[in-house]
């Protein structure tokens, strides 16, 4: 064998490990991809969790956001406060969610289950007062994305859907 045949040899078998370095790669970032998905859904799911964990464990905190959503006016002064809070906390919660989603970080499945969800809150007149008043806390991007929704045709959040029931 001559020394042009083993060149030959040698640079296949290098390129053939380099294709193969390749493909392990890209299933290496696809592996990777996959994982930060799952990872930033869960975080999202979490967020919210740790939002309106409070809010069931806590009846006072409970009320004041179940009647602050549909009547910002029947609460005092220190319970629209904290209403407040809760909203801010809430829409912060969605704006990650939203960020991740365009991002692509996001199922398009788990998000429109999350935008479904959100529409229902930005319709009701607590969140909808609360986002009339402080908007400059929030991006751009959300807030355009907010001002987009369309509001469903039947508003429901933990401060109506009970009184669907009892009709």
């Amino acid at each position: 064998m001559n020394w042009d045949a083993i060149s030959a040899i040698s640079q296949l078998i290098g390129s053939v490990a380099v294709v193969l370095s390749v493909l392990y790669l890209a299933l290496q970032v696809h592996r990777s991809t996959r994982v930060a998905r799952l990872a930033t859904q869960d975080a999202a799911a979490t967020a919210l969790r740790d939002v309106t964990k409070p809010l069931m464990e806590n009846a006072d905190l409970e009320r004041i956001w179940r009647v602050g959503l549909e009547d910002i006016a029947a609460l005092s002064v220190e319970e629209r406060t904290r209403f407040f809070h809760a909203a801010y906390q809430f829409l912060k919660a969605f704006e990650t969610i939203h960020f991740h989603y365009v991002y692509g970080l996001m199922d398009r499945q788990l998000w429109e289950g999350w935008r479904g969800l959100l529409r229902h809150y930005v319709a009701a007149p607590g969140i909808a007062y609360y986002w009339k008043l402080r908007p400059e806390v929030f991006s751009e991007r959300f807030r355009n994305f907010v001002d987009a929704l369309e509001p469903p045709a039947k508003q429901r959040t933990v401060g109506t859907l009970f009184g669907e029931e009892q009709k």
